[in-house]
């Protein structure tokens, strides 16, 4: 009997604290993920508002009364507005030509966030196209 009662006193010790440790391994492990995740929404969210600005800056300078120069500017406008001016530093207006008719291409080529707002300085390019109007 005596014998027993000191096996489970043994074992009782052994473990004693693995569920505090265990407790901070699992918070740990789900605090880097939840953190992780977060960190991809952000990218997500800071790559498609600079996408939707491109779009929204091609369709302006597409319009017949409109120029390379004022598309641009909308980009420019609509991506400080939402994110900062940090992201609309390097935004470009060209023409082109797809399947045979004149395009607007607005290049944007921003920052993608790795760690918070932090990251590669030109890791994130997007370009957006419009059919240019006329009034012929």
């Amino acid at each position: 009997m005596r014998h027993r009662n000191w096996l489970r006193l043994n074992t009782l010790r052994g473990e004693a604290g693995s569920a505090v440790a265990e407790f901070v391994m699992v918070v740990s492990l789900l605090t880097f993920l939840t953190l992780m995740v977060m960190q991809l929404a952000l990218a997500l969210h800071i790559r498609n508002t600079v996408l939707d600005a491109a779009a929204e800056g091609a369709r302006y300078a597409a319009l017949a009364d409109s120029s390379l120069p004022a598309g641009a500017q909308r980009t420019r406008d609509l991506i400080t507005t939402a994110i900062g001016m940090t992201y609309a530093t390097d935004v470009v207006a060209n023409y082109g030509v797809s399947s045979g008719y004149t395009t607007v291409e607005v290049r944007v080529v921003a920052p993608l966030p790795l760690m918070g707002l932090l990251g590669a300085p030109r890791g994130l390019e997007v370009v957006a196209h419009a059919a240019v109007e006329s009034l012929d």
